[in-house]
Order: structure tokens, then sequence, then C-alpha cells
């Protein structure tokens, strides 16, 4: 018994080494991003791949299929205050177009160059993470 306790210690200790060692570093993550983002590949993120990611994330995540995202459904991408002002017709809830009207939103604060485009340098600011919490 105190064999087999060594052995699953030591493979545990093992695996928790060996994934430290091969684990990506910390700045490649807005890369990572960007790449599951950029389905043309040019390295960048326009306005119509943001709402197209946008549009995919909306319907992952709307699981009671009425039509619109709840604080309860959103987990947390959205803050309450955010849901209001983006709320137009004050329901409480996001539908589609809303939900893209914050991804746009979120897009052009995010784009600090206003080059139409958002590169993992932006991705890697407070605007360009609040935009990926929209889009992941």
């Amino acid at each position: 018994m105190n064999r087999r306790i060594a052995m699953v210690a030591s493979a545990l200790a093992a695996a928790l080494i060996l994934g430290g060692a091969f684990a990506p570093p910390a700045w490649s993550a807005p890369k990572r991003v960007l790449a599951m983002l950029d389905p043309d590949r040019d390295g960048t993120v326009d306005l119509t791949e943001a709402k197209a990611a946008g549009s995919t994330a909306f319907d992952r995540l709307e699981k009671d299929h009425d039509g619109t995202l709840d604080h309860s459904e959103l987990h947390g991408r959205v803050s309450a205050k955010g849901v209001a002002a983006a709320d137009p017709d004050k329901d409480g809830t996001l539908d589609k177009a809303e939900y893209l009207a914050l991804v746009e939103q979120r897009f052009k604060a995010a784009d600090a160059d206003n080059d139409g485009t958002i590169d993992a340098s932006e991705l890697k600011s407070s605007a360009g993470q609040a935009l990926v919490r929209l889009l992941k």
C-alpha cells in the first residue's frame, strides 16, 4: 500500500513539474486568443470577425432558447451596470442585436490606434480583455 501511494505521489509530482515546464509563457495568451478569433490568419481581428465570434458566443451562452441573455447566462462577462447600459429596451436582458452592439462598442474601445483592427498588443489592454470576455 505504501509503495502504491509513493508511486501515485511520484506521478503527481512529475505531472506538476512537466506541466509547468511546458506551460506557455503568460505573454503568449493574447496571441493564442488572437489565433482563435482570426479565421483569415492575418494577425488581427476586424469588426466582422469580432461580431462573428460574438454571435457564436451568444448562441452558446443562450441556454434557455428565449432569444436573450440574462445575468445568469452571461457568467460575469458583463456586469449588471454593463447590461443596463447595453439594454435600450430596459428588459434586463440582452438580445443578439444588443449583445453584438456591445461587442462593437468594446471593439472600438480596444482599437487604440483606430485602424479598424485589433492585434495581440491591443488584446492585452483592459479594453481588449473586456472584448475577449464577450467573445470567449
